[in-house]
């Protein structure tokens, strides 16, 4: 297949060209191209491009297909890159922090919302919580990652910080999925063992499992309400 220079057009049929070195992808003819769209290029570079159907389709590294299947297998986190892990973690702690004051009136005293300045101590019961599930968490999981998790917490600069509150709708804006509380919130019923408000999410997550495995004839994604997780049409 002939390739054509990203910036001087030409092709693999008049000079030498050469894939990126680092993302193996964008096409040049020289160095000299490569410089002139490295501005451009590094913004992507080394990143893959999301796969068809993956969830969910912005602010990771990589989106999973098949979420609710690694959910139900126990595996969510598997196979997704260190930052990815540290953001899901954090959001899921996030989420379920809300849904507990909001359903419950739940609240740790040395939380955000009990007046401190962040959530740091509840996210490290968290983590303790997913350390004791087996093979939750990636096999690359240790004391280490864990700090660097716990850091990104406490960044200020990172959308997943421990310093602000989290709503469902800024979940839904942030990635891009209307599915996406639904999978953060089996994964904080899987470390916590209890689902919001005390009710159990299992059934919901293996009827997702299934429609993805297309186990379910004539059943889709675009059945179940994203908003209550309940099948549209269901009282």
């Amino acid at each position: 297949m002939s390739l054509t220079c990203t910036i001087c057009k030409k092709t693999s049929n008049e000079t030498d060209i050469k894939r990126c070195g680092k993302c193996s992808e964008t096409p040049y003819c020289s160095r000299e191209c490569q410089g002139t769209d490295w501005k451009r290029h590094k913004k992507g570079c080394g990143k893959p491009p999301p796969r068809p159907g993956s969830s969910p389709p912005k602010s990771v590294d990589q989106g999973i297909s098949q979420p609710f299947t690694n959910l139900e297998r126990g595996n969510w986190l598997h196979g997704r890159s260190e930052k990815d892990t540290y953001r899901l973690l954090l959001d899921a702690y996030r989420l379920r922090t809300e849904d507990d004051y909001n359903l419950e009136q739940i609240v740790d005293e040395d939380g955000l919302y009990s007046g401190n300045p962040n959530s740091l101590p509840g996210f490290k019961r968290f983590l303790d919580k997913a350390e004791q599930r087996p093979d939750l968490l990636p096999a690359w999981w240790n004391a280490e990652k864990r700090r660097e998790c716990e850091a990104m917490g406490l960044d200020e600069s990172v959308w997943q910080t421990l310093t602000c509150k989290i709503e469902k709708s800024d979940i839904i804006e942030h990635y891009g999925d209307g599915q996406f509380p639904m999978q953060l919130r089996l994964f904080a019923e899987a470390v916590v063992q209890r689902g919001p408000g005390g009710q159990s999410g299992a059934t919901m997550r293996k009827l997702m499992a299934d429609m993805e495995q297309g186990k379910m004839e004539g059943m889709s994604m675009a059945h179940v309400d994203a908003t209550t997780g309940s099948m549209r049409g269901s009282s």
